[in-house]
């Protein structure tokens, strides 16, 4: 395989009709980035219709392609429909690498199409590093526990494939530079989508659960003795005006929630405030607030790998020491 034949980032655009998921707008700002430094051009893939509001977000990111898909049997995602899409215009257009949301639907089929290329695909990477003088991306992500960090490169073959975790990038548009628009018709047979839908419902909406954007967060780890000590937890994130978090083992007790898991099997979070009680500091955690302003750890192990990372650290009690946070705010209220 020749890779200089191969040219432009690609940025799968998902959205719901209405509205562009926030990851895919953060990749391609950091797509912008890699294509700077490659010299390539930035492409977005957007399959089905968009409101004209939604695209302009697509051009403020610095796209320079937008490529836009129509056709029977992608009114609604399906896998096997958007991985023929992919695997067809991957061979007409020969893109320099495929960058997709870590969502569901992202990395249901980003590994297929991937696949029947056939190329390597990266899943979950935290950090996108373009290497000059191989001409490969570097996907870099937590491996062994988040014991160590892996270098993941697609050296012999193109297009480079991998997906990336939510909120692990900043959206932040760097303003238009002209876009040309490119427009593919693919039609999908229906007979060959192998699930349909048989109804909708939406789900149950509860604010609490939603940290992505949380200015303020409470994060408790796996130094939490049970479920009966969360009150003090949960009233200490509300008299900051902030929201509850926790790492994975707390979720894996049957404790919290899943959506409320932080990391990198969880959201990536970039609070003003992050507040650590009883976290021990594992990489694969530590990934998911790397971008908060400031991080208050407390733990009663000196020792504990969080002291590494945080702004402020305090050696006692987890309990102890949120009862005494409690204690001043109601003080000072």
């Amino acid at each position: 395989m020749n890779k200089a034949e191969y040219k432009d980032m690609w940025v799968y655009i998902e959205h719901d009709g209405t509205e562009i998921r926030k990851v895919s707008l953060e990749l391609l700002c950091e797509a912008r980035k890699l294509c700077d430094a490659a010299g390539e051009k930035l492409a977005a893939v957007l399959v089905g219709e968009l409101p004209e509001s939604e695209v302009q977000k697509i051009l403020e990111c610095g796209a320079e392609k937008l490529i836009r898909v129509s056709g029977a049997g992608l009114e609604r995602f399906s896998v096997d429909a958007y991985t023929e899409l992919f695997t067809q215009l991957c061979r007409k257009y020969k893109p320099s690498a495929v960058l997709v949301g870590g969502t569901i639907d992202g990395r249901d089929f980003a590994p297929r199409f991937a696949c029947r290329l056939p190329t390597g695909c990266t899943s979950d990477a935290t950090q996108l590093v373009y290497d000059p003088k191989t001409g490969d991306i570097e996907f870099i992500e937590p491996a062994v526990g988040g014991k160590m960090m892996a270098v993941i490169t697609v050296p012999f073959v193109r297009p480079q494939v991998g997906t990336i975790r939510p909120g692990t990038f900043k959206y932040v548009p760097g303003g238009a530079r002209g876009c040309e628009t490119i427009e593919e018709r693919f039609d999908f047979p229906i007979e060959k989508i192998r699930t349909r839908a048989l109804s909708f419902r939406a789900d149950e909406y509860d604010e609490s659960l939603n940290i992505a954007d949380a200015e303020v967060i409470v994060c408790v780890g796996n130094g939490l003795k049970g479920a009966d000590a969360l009150p003090r937890y949960r009233e200490l994130a509300v008299l900051l005006g902030g929201k509850l978090g926790c790492t994975r083992p707390v979720f894996d007790r049957g404790v919290l929630p899943y959506k409320l898991v932080i990391g990198q099997s969880g959201v990536v979070v970039k609070p003003k405030l992050y507040l650590a009680f009883g976290v021990s500091g594992a990489v694969n955690h530590v990934t998911g607030i790397t971008d908060s302003d400031t991080i208050v750890a407390v733990n009663r192990d000196p020792e504990a790998a969080i002291f590494g990372y945080c702004t402020y650290g305090i050696v006692g009690d987890m309990d102890e020491v949120c009862d005494a946070m409690i204690a001043q705010l109601k003080a000072r209220a």
